[in-house]
């Protein structure tokens, strides 16, 4: 099986679901389920069919966290010595070098992305143009609208 990595953070944020899907929402459907069968005939019982519905997407997405944080690689980015290299779990600044503008990125893992809080899947293009790369080199991204070139500003360990 293939290790996933994921962040300190990223898996936190995992376990935390995990156990509200456990002890909040799964015993919650389970007493709707047992309040609709009280209703009586279940073919007509809409209640009673939301509620399975609802069940079978919380035990599937307890499977589904339970599979990845089996897989998952956790990676403490600030126990790894600081190199100004990129790797996985950085932080990284940007300069776009035709704008000037200046963009701050955190490499994490794909169920961790989340590009409206600057954060980054390892397998995005730009994430993979950024790997083993350092402060100071210049980046060559291939975009849907074309390249864009960016000088590697900061490399941090947060």
């Amino acid at each position: 099986m293939n290790k996933v990595p994921m962040t300190v953070a990223g898996e936190a944020r995992l376990r935390k679901e995990l156990e509200q899907l456990k002890g909040e929402a799964r015993p919650r459907v389970i007493a709707a389920i047992a309040e609709a069968r009280e209703h009586g005939d279940l073919k007509e019982n809409a209640e009673y069919h939301a509620a399975r519905e609802q069940q079978g997407f919380i035990e599937g997405r307890i499977q589904e966290i339970e599979g990845k944080l089996g897989s998952a690689q956790v990676i403490d980015v600030t126990k790894l010595p600081q190199t100004g290299k990129v790797i996985f779990g950085v932080t990284v600044g940007l300069v776009n070098l035709d704008t000037d503008e200046e963009v701050t990125y955190r490499i994490v893992g794909e169920d961790e992305a989340d590009i409206k809080q600057g954060l980054i899947s390892v397998t995005s293009p730009i994430a993979r143009a950024l790997i083993g790369k350092e402060e100071g080199d210049v980046v060559v991204v291939k975009t849907p609208g074309g390249t864009v070139e960016y000088e590697i500003g900061s490399v941090e360990h947060l």
